[in-house]
């Protein structure tokens, strides 16, 4: 029997992840990065230190805007682009690796399987990496969470998380996302955090509302192996390199 082979973007986490290097990756949504700079604001993110570009959002945009957005931030940067989907339309055959993921607090079924099924197809034909993930979404009050048409997870009861990330381990998926949602107006608790992350053997990644130094020193402190930002860089270069920095237990 074949299994899912394990490519060279997620050997490439998971060295630094098993080293004891904590992971940084950066957030670019196709929505509100200019396209005419999204490639010298890669380029600026890779100087401050990050570990890879993820590529998504959670509105809808066009296929030929993703190849277009993702082809130039590859021209630019020599670190991983990872395609982070809301839909069939955000896979592109220029990306080093797609998230394969499923939003398993969902109520539709799309969210579940149904566009991971159609999807399936393009991520085979394009010769895209997939890497297995548990997608989980916490508070109602984000676009990610209307979108997605999840049932939100309470922030503060990290045991109700914890069911599910040990559900995403059983089901074969090798990393498991925790999501506050782009615009969150807080970072998901790190006794959450810790909870999740003292329950499971994969990797746990956390985002969303995460807009300090303290706050990414908090994530890494509670367990989680890769944190995730949004382009602050272009807002605040200084404050982006000082979040990478406290993520890798730097200096802030």
């Amino acid at each position: 029997m074949r299994h899912l082979r394990v490519g060279k973007t997620e050997r490439y986490l998971m060295e630094k992840i098993e080293s004891g290097e904590p992971v940084h990756l950066t957030l670019f949504d196709p929505e509100e990065v200019d396209l005419d700079f999204a490639g010298a604001i890669a380029r600026r993110s890779e100087e401050a230190g990050t570990d890879g570009i993820m590529v998504g959002g959670s509105t809808i945009f066009s296929q030929n805007l993703i190849d277009t957005f993702i082809k130039s931030i590859k021209e630019s940067v020599s670190i991983p682009v990872i395609i982070f989907p809301n839909n069939i339309t955000s896979i592109s055959r220029y990306a080093d690796a797609i998230w394969f993921m499923s939003l398993l607090n969902s109520t539709d079924h799309y969210y579940l399987i149904g566009a991971q099924s159609q999807g399936a197809v393009l991520v085979k034909q394009y010769g895209l990496e997939a890497i297995p993930m548990g997608y989980l979404i916490f508070g109602g009050d984000t676009a990610v969470a209307a979108m997605g048409r999840a049932l939100p997870l309470p922030l503060e009861h990290g045991e109700v998380a914890a069911c599910y990330a040990l559900a995403a381990q059983y089901l074969g998926m090798r990393f498991v996302y925790l999501e506050a949602g782009s615009g969150a107006r807080t970072h998901i608790p790190p006794p959450t955090v810790r909870r999740v992350a003292e329950s499971v053997d994969i990797p746990v990644i956390v985002g969303g509302g995460i807009r300090s130094t303290e706050a990414a020193s908090d994530m890494v402190r509670a367990g989680a192996k890769i944190v995730v930002t949004g382009t602050v860089v272009e807002r605040d270069y200084e404050a982006y390199r000082r979040i990478i920095r406290a993520v890798k237990g730097g200096e802030p």
